[in-house]
């Protein structure tokens, strides 16, 4: 199911912005709304950060910050297989989102190459196009579920989205200018800044064989337009089954090394132990790699903030699961707390990149309180815990999530 009419920030209306003070503007003449829960599974909520805002190009969104813009799409979304562009969750990591002319702007093409490349919009645009439908999920998405409490931005659970993306296959790009002899990685920088000098420009590189795939593809569109000023415009790398980190917006410089890249994006921040879930308090692993495939999730989605029902009554379950690229396998659901589990129904497959829905109808036949629980399995058969793990930035969090339904 895909809502209809999504809307994005126009070009227009982020030059008028960006000529007021640019996101500080933004952040000054955003709406201020009433706190929602984005969702029944929601179990903490903190404060200072609960409050909804409006961007421009925007529906109201949960604001974990206004500078730079950190915005959580509201539940209600995920009722769709797609999320629209007005509503897809908005993380920067600098503080100063360029404004791009379109007829100026070209991306760098260089390094370990034959041939350094400047491409305009309208050149990259001309090559053919590829479309990969896939989630694009913050590495600390639900980081504000943790316990004990990390810091960083206390995401809840709706820093993620699920787009058709539309560009120029990297790899493509790659050959134009001519990989040379033991080329290793390739890296991407953003053209948002940091403010102070001391803050590193924002630069994240993958492995040369990942680079290759066909499947990874610089987009210049979002469902079927061009990319939101807020999501990346002109021009975002898209990395199907890897967390967002890797998804650098507003590209300005591609370049091939024949070293893997030291930088600070890379060798300091979005790391996880070595051997997966295992920091606890006080005793964290040495041994730490930059974090990278996504993990296997569900969520319910529906029925949403429904606390009570009568006996005898159906409900229709729903919700999204997703993983790292291997697609979903099955979707089981339990009633009981976890004692028994039946097998939901999954919805249309939209590649293994992409949200995929499931549902269960059931019918409310005994009184009293009722847990509900989902997990879901990958094709690659991964599935989730019921215990959720802990690691100092608060990321991979894939527990198996609950909703409570009491019947009268």
């Amino acid at each position: 199911m895909e809502p209809s009419s999504p809307q994005s920030v126009t070009r227009r209306d982020w030059l008028v912005t960006s000529s007021m003070g640019g996101i500080a503007f933004l952040a000054g003449c955003a709406q201020k709304q009433a706190a929602v829960s984005p969702s029944n599974t929601r179990t903490r909520v903190d404060a200072p950060y609960d409050q909804m805002l409006q961007f421009p190009g925007k529906v109201p969104m949960r604001a974990i910050n206004d500078r730079p813009p950190c915005l959580e799409t509201p539940w209600e979304y995920f009722k769709h297989d797609i999320t629209p562009n007005n509503a897809f969750y908005v993380r920067w990591h600098l503080q100063t989102i360029p404004t791009i002319n379109e007829q100026s702007w070209k991306l760098k093409v260089n390094g370990h190459v034959d041939k350094p490349l400047e491409l305009s919009l309208a050149e990259i645009r001309k090559l053919p196009s590829h479309s990969v439908v896939a989630v694009n999920q913050c590495s600390g998405n639900s980081r504000g579920l943790f316990e004990p409490r990390i810091p960083g931005a206390q995401w809840i659970n709706g820093a993620m989205g699920n787009a058709k993306w539309t560009g120029a296959k990297l790899s493509e790009v790659l050959k134009l200018a001519g990989i040379k002899a033991n080329a290793v990685e390739v890296s991407f920088a953003g053209l948002d800044k940091g403010g102070p000098e001391t803050v590193p420009d924002y630069i994240k590189s993958i492995p040369l064989t990942e680079a290759n795939k066909d499947h990874v593809i610089l987009a210049y569109d979002m469902n079927n337009s061009p990319l939101p000023a807020l999501n990346g415009f002109p021009l975002r790398l898209i990395v199907p089954g890897w967390f967002a980190t890797y998804w650098v917006k507003c590209l300005g410089e591609i370049k091939v090394l024949y070293k893997p890249y030291d930088g600070y994006w890379m060798q300091k921040a979005y790391r996880i132990p070595k051997a997966g879930l295992v920091d606890k308090p006080g005793d964290l692993a040495k041994e730490t790699i930059p974090i990278h495939k996504m993990v296997v999730r569900s969520f319910f989605v529906m029925p949403a903030n429904l606390n009570e029902i009568k006996k005898g009554q159906s409900v229709k379950l729903e919700g999204i699961a997703f993983d790292g690229g291997s697609g979903i396998k099955q979707v089981d659901v339990s009633d009981d707390g976890g004692k028994s589990w039946k097998s939901a129904t999954l919805g249309p497959d939209l590649g293994s990149y992409s949200f995929r829905r499931w549902s269960l109808d059931w019918q409310a036949s005994n009184t009293g309180d009722h847990t509900f629980m989902v997990k879901a399995t990958s094709q690659a058969g991964e599935t989730q815990p019921m215990t959720a793990g802990w690691n100092r930035a608060g990321y991979l969090r894939n527990v198996i999530e609950t909703c409570k339904i009491k019947v009268v």
